[in-house]
């Protein structure tokens, strides 16, 4: 069982920034496919980025280049530093993780096991 918390969500200008974190329970976190997902109102879940264990990334094409997917080991944690925000990034923002199957941004929230509770993004024009 992995437990994943998230935290790092708020209010911000377009053109702004936030980090988000993901805290995780299990000590074999570095071996698990890592992913962040979005969720605006009235649509549908969308992954935004992910990190394998052996630390290969995917974007979105919709963050490429404003969104930066990492992990820290040592501590557990995952990150999403978000930067130029657009008032299209607000969401609720979800970290996921499993540790079967590729390890991509097109992995359908299916396929994951595990899920944060979720922090809301909010960016105003």
């Amino acid at each position: 069982q992995v437990q994943l918390v998230e935290s790092g969500g708020g209010s911000v200008q377009a053109g702004g920034s936030l980090r988000l974190s993901c805290a995780a329970s299990r000590y074999t976190y570095s071996t698990y496919c890592m992913g962040w997902f979005r969720q605006a109102p009235g649509k549908e879940r969308e992954g935004v980025a992910t990190i394998d264990s052996d630390g290969s990334i995917t974007y979105a094409d919709s963050v490429k280049g404003r969104f930066t997917i990492s992990r820290d080991n040592a501590k557990n944690t995952l990150y999403l530093q978000m930067n130029g925000l657009k008032p299209e990034d607000t969401a609720i923002y979800y970290c996921a993780a499993d540790r079967v199957g590729m390890c991509w941004v097109g992995r359908g929230e299916d396929e994951y096991v595990y899920w944060g509770q979720g922090t809301q993004v909010t960016v105003s024009s």
